[in-house]
């Protein structure tokens, strides 16, 4: 890389880092009385209302692999994984703080291209990135993610609602992000087995929505501000960054429920099923299992089912709740049942 276009950190000084993208904040909100500048932001609380905190780490080698992910997606990504959290309260984000470990591979543009990442998705959620800090790091580049919202007392869902007799819902698809993953990591193989060439380019089109799902996920603000349209609300609520099945299990323990789903009412897109197929790979493991979706999973009293279709309809009711047994049931609709303890 030309040294133009690679300016060390170290030539900045960590202490001047965030000054030099103290732009990129996102959106401007009233709330923020002080945002990047003083050693803390300060934040005007609505008389009433309740903040909720969620905190997110992604580690290099962990959570993300630099090979295939643009820094600028990058950015976009751990801003999702934030907000979600936020959003599966039924809150709204207000401000987020962000840390970094950097190591000395990384130059300040590359930083640049984070924080660019960073400030797209802050404007596209309504949120102010309100500060930070930055650290050396040895080797490998580390992120902290800190979301706050706000919300209403009554408004707030949590994962311990659920009630007998609920049904259990799911907006969007599941497994599609997990396919992406196995496109990417594959194309990285056949990468080095051309020993790096810089002319390796692969053809990712057809996989363009499963790759996006996976690099540049959206969390479901478009629900969140569907159920404020509504009178009745989800009895409990988590965003699918797990995987089906553990995030379920966390709704199930915490209502004190067991819960069944079925099988083939589970939605997965028809992408998502051709990387499987291609991959030779169950596709319902990719949903179950695959995680970072950012989809919402949700229970909600069977009545309200068509009240919600009639202000948003890209869910699906994959199950129900229930007390007459304590674990998880996947009903396969082929007379078999798969159980697992919670």
């Amino acid at each position: 890389m030309d040294s133009k276009n690679f300016q060390q950190i170290k030539d900045l000084g960590f202490s001047s880092l965030i000054e030099e993208f103290k732009n990129y904040t996102g959106e401007s909100r009233k709330e923020i009385i002080k945002g990047i500048g003083d050693d803390a932001s300060v934040y005007k609380e609505v008389t009433g209302n309740i903040t909720s905190t969620s905190s997110e780490i992604f580690l290099e080698g962990i959570h993300f692999d630099v090979t295939y992910t643009p820094l600028h997606h990058l950015g976009y990504k751990i801003v999702t994984g934030a907000v979600s959290d936020i959003y599966a309260m039924n809150s709204n984000p207000v401000q987020l703080l962000v840390d970094l470990a950097i190591p000395n591979k990384y130059s300040v543009q590359m930083i640049e291209q984070l924080y660019k990442g960073i400030d797209r998705a802050c404007s596209d959620y309504g949120i102010q990135l309100t500060g930070g800090d930055s650290t050396a790091s040895h080797q490998l580049l580390a992120i902290s993610v800190t979301a706050l919202g706000t919300s209403k007392k009554e408004s707030v869902i949590y994962r311990d609602g659920a009630h007998h007799g609920d049904v259990i819902c799911v907006t969007g698809d599941l497994g599609s992000a997990i396919a992406g993953l196995r496109v990417l990591m594959r194309e990285k193989q056949e990468w080095q087995e051309q020993n790096g060439g810089e002319q390796f380019q692969p053809d990712l089109e057809p996989y363009e929505y499963v790759v996006q799902r996976q690099l540049v996920p959206m969390a479901r603000q478009d629900f969140i501000k569907a159920l404020a349209e509504m009178e009745d609300k989800p009895s409990s609520m988590i965003d699918v960054t797990q995987g089906l099945i553990a995030d379920l299990k966390e709704i199930a323990k915490n209502s004190g429920l067991g819960a069944e789903i079925y099988s083939p009412a589970v939605p997965i897109s028809l992408e998502t099923r051709q990387v499987a197929d291609e991959m030779k790979e169950d596709v319902d493991k990719y949903a179950f299992y695959g995680g970072e979706d950012f989809e919402m999973l949700f229970t909600l009293k069977e009545s309200n089912v068509e009240k919600l279709k009639a202000e948003f309809d890209d869910f699906s009711v994959i199950g129900k709740m229930s007390n007459e047994f304590k674990n998880l049931k996947i009903n396969t609709g082929e007379d078999r049942t798969i159980e697992f303890d919670l």
